[in-house]
């Protein structure tokens, strides 16, 4: 099956298959064609350029582009989609005064998420799940990541990364799954932690190993949470199996954590609202991406990652949604591409690179995902007519797609 796009205002993202990222300055540059031809074969983009050297192709389909962009779909590398109910009441709390912290304290936050999953059958949490990944896909996101960490036992996190497993093998969306058993501490583990990370270790990673459910390993390296040395110990023993790290790091203190995660060689470190000097300095030549999460920041307002000064200390970024029912309830990354401009003082070029390329970085996919070049997944949003991408973030209250291609087919 041969599709062709003709007529596109503009394409975005044409890269060269050798970029996997950009950091720094680069960041501020997006590749572009204008009056451009995108040809896709199956689910594969097999050739693009502008249209006045459009060879005579007999595609099966053809779509008149005219007066749109296209532009790579989204590319989500932290999400915590699979979740039983909703936090609703602890919104209500927070507005009427108390912090994220204290509701985590009075039993609310991560431990009523997991109270509810576990009180939640594997069906239902499948059939909410979806719902939420048919959404996302709708809104541009073309590959996701997706975390455990709500079951905090032996069946319930394995319960939920089965879900991840199932949404992954009946979705054409691409997903790499997470187990974040250590995103929280059980009360009844509270004053007996070292019982609890035995349990993640001993007893769950070889379960996860056996049975193939997860890529990569997390922890919330965080002041009442997991600390530096718990969470290189989790890290240490996910390597063990073969997950790779990809660890919430510098949410409300900077404890150490971004230091870990390089020491272990983390594909990513996420969250990064606060950032010390040496934070960014310890990150600069390596091969770990840091990941804002600003709808996050913007839904607890919380301080936003300092993406000015991580940038121009030649730092690559990329940014993810945090999808979540506690702390973000929005797995809109067009909304966080957008936030990203007005509250981190990106420019549209450089959040969209930070969405697409780095975002598939991010995710361990960047040689199937993330930009427009040959050979790549035919993932990619084509916009309605709009002056130009800088409409995207401008018009941030506005769903400016037309329609999603994944996997070289329209998505409905």
């Amino acid at each position: 099956m041969t599709t062709l796009l003709i007529n596109i205002k503009e394409l975005l993202q044409v890269r060269d298959a050798s970029i996997s990222k950009v950091s720094g300055a680069e960041m501020a540059v997006l590749p572009t064609i204008k009056n451009a031809y995108l040809l896709l074969e199956n689910d594969l983009i097999s050739d693009f350029g502008t249209m006045d050297n459009l060879p005579e192709y007999k595609a099966d389909k053809v779509i008149d582009a005219v007066g749109k962009i296209v532009l790579p779909s989204w590319c989500d590398s932290h999400t915590h989609i699979v979740y039983a109910g909703n936090r609703e009441q602890e919104f209500v709390d927070r507005i009427n005064g108390l912090s994220y912290e204290e509701i985590a304290n009075r039993g609310g936050g991560i431990l009523n998420s997991a109270k509810r999953l576990n009180e939640s059958s594997e069906e239902e949490i499948y059939n909410q799940s979806k719902a939420r990944l048919e959404e996302v896909m709708r809104l541009g996101t073309g590959a996701v990541e997706i975390k455990s960490g709500y079951g905090l036992t032996f069946e319930g996190e394995l319960k939920m990364l089965r879900v991840i497993k199932q949404l992954a093998n009946n979705y054409p969306i691409t997903i790499k799954a997470t187990f974040l058993g250590a995103h929280a501490f059980p009360l009844e583990y509270k004053e007996n932690r070292k019982v609890y990370i035995d349990l993640l270790i001993n007893e769950i990673l070889p379960e996860i190993a056996k049975n193939k459910l997860a890529d990569y390993i997390d922890a919330f390296c965080e002041t009442g949470y997991f600390s530096v040395a718990e969470t290189e110990q989790i890290m240490e023993a996910g390597k063990k199996y073969g997950l790779i790290p990809k660890i919430h790091v510098n949410q409300f203190n900077s404890i150490g954590g971004v230091q870990a995660g390089i020491k272990y060689n983390a594909l990513s470190v996420d969250h990064l609202e606060v950032m010390r000097p040496e934070d960014i300095e310890a990150l600069k030549n390596t091969d770990t991406m840091p990941v804002a999460l600003p709808s996050c920041s913007y839904f607890l307002s919380i301080p936003y990652t300092p993406a000015r000064e991580m940038i121009a200390a030649g730092l690559p970024l990329a940014l993810a949604t945090d999808f979540n029912p506690g702390s973000t309830p929005s797995g809109n990354m067009n909304f966080v591409v957008a936030t990203a401009c007005i509250k981190m003082k990106m420019t549209p070029e450089e959040a969209i690179n930070a969405a697409t390329i780095n975002g598939a970085y991010a995710m361990g996919i960047s040689n199937t995902h993330g930009s427009i070049t040959k050979g790549k997944k035919a993932n990619f949003i084509i916009t309605k007519p709009i002056p130009s991408y800088y409409q995207l973030p401008y018009s941030f209250g506005s769903n400016l797609i037309d329609s999603v291609f994944i996997d070289g087919e329209i998505f409905i």
